[in-house]
């Protein structure tokens, strides 16, 4: 069937007129007449009769009526659903998470959802420190923290397992030569910070020598891959960099939980939601690799 050519109809049979019927639907008095008799043709019967009022339906019209009305809201309401999409799933939402989740976790999972939803734009701020959601600083945030102090709506994902990671390479070649209480190894730190000498002092190599000052987690992470020494990573660094290796004899750190916040007000904006979703979604499935054993 024509689809085309009942809006055609239900207008003449609303306005009883061709002319009336083509304003209705903004066409002309030809388009409108062929097509009623192209659709008269299709179905093999008359849907009109002419009289001095103008146009009434016969009784094949009268028959056909109740299901172009059908037809006509169900086209409508599933119009009005795809527009209602269109609309919500558009607009920028901004997203804040670390450099390290972002670059090697989150990069092939964003670029999915942009193509999925080409209308919606992400603002990413990549940072180390955590911007605020109460203050208005994002709409969306992954954290690795211990607990939330923000007034945010959250999903706690799983929890994150810290460990003490060097490469292959380093661990054959200094472990075996290390003395006492990891005496003759190395770490990689970040200068005077007092929760990493903490972890240092609890770690089964205390006496080990903080000999670099590197105030980049990432770039720890890469002069432990070359054999600088040792770093405190997460365990998902072994799956992107298999030359990492957890450090014989240590344990895995799991006080912090990876979290994606959302701000209150944007609970019900489809854009954050379906943002939210996927990304939750994403980091799930690697939520082996992110506790470790």
């Amino acid at each position: 069937m024509d689809w085309k050519s009942l809006p055609a109809f239900l207008a003449v049979a609303r306005s009883g007129s061709l002319r009336a019927g083509a304003e209705q639907i903004e066409g002309t008095h030809a388009t409108v007449r062929r097509q009623i008799e192209g659709l008269e043709a299709q179905l093999g019967t008359t849907l009109f009769r002419r009289n001095a009022a103008g146009l009434t339906l016969t009784p094949a019209g009268r028959r056909l009526l109740p299901q172009a009305l059908e037809a006509e809201a169900a086209l409508l309401k599933g119009f009005s659903a795809v527009k209602g999409l269109d609309r919500e799933a558009s607009g920028r939402i901004r997203l804040s998470v670390d450099p390290m989740t972002a670059h090697y976790l989150l990069a092939p999972a964003l670029a999915e959802f942009a193509t999925l939803y080409p209308e919606i734009q992400i603002e990413l701020k990549l940072s180390y420190f955590i911007d605020s959601i109460e203050k208005d600083e994002t709409d969306v945030s992954i954290r690795h923290v211990v607990k939330v102090d923000e007034d945010a709506v959250g999903r706690k994902l799983f929890p994150l397992s810290i460990g003490v990671f060097a490469s292959r390479e380093y661990i054959d070649r200094q472990l075996p030569e290390a003395g006492p209480k990891g005496k003759g190894l190395t770490w990689i730190g970040y200068g005077d910070v007092p929760e990493l000498q903490a972890m240092i002092d609890a770690s089964p190599f205390p006496h080990a020598r903080v000999r670099h000052t590197v105030q980049d987690p990432q770039m720890h992470l890469h002069l432990a891959r070359h054999g600088a020494g040792m770093a405190f990573v997460a365990n998902w660094v072994t799956t992107v960099f298999p030359e990492m290796q957890r450090v014989p004899g240590t344990d895995l750190d799991q006080r912090r939980s990876t979290w994606i916040l959302l701000h209150g007000d944007l609970r019900r904006v489809r854009r954050a939601r379906l943002l939210v979703d996927y990304l939750s979604a994403a980091l799930l499935e690697k939520r082996a690799d992110f506790i470790g054993k």
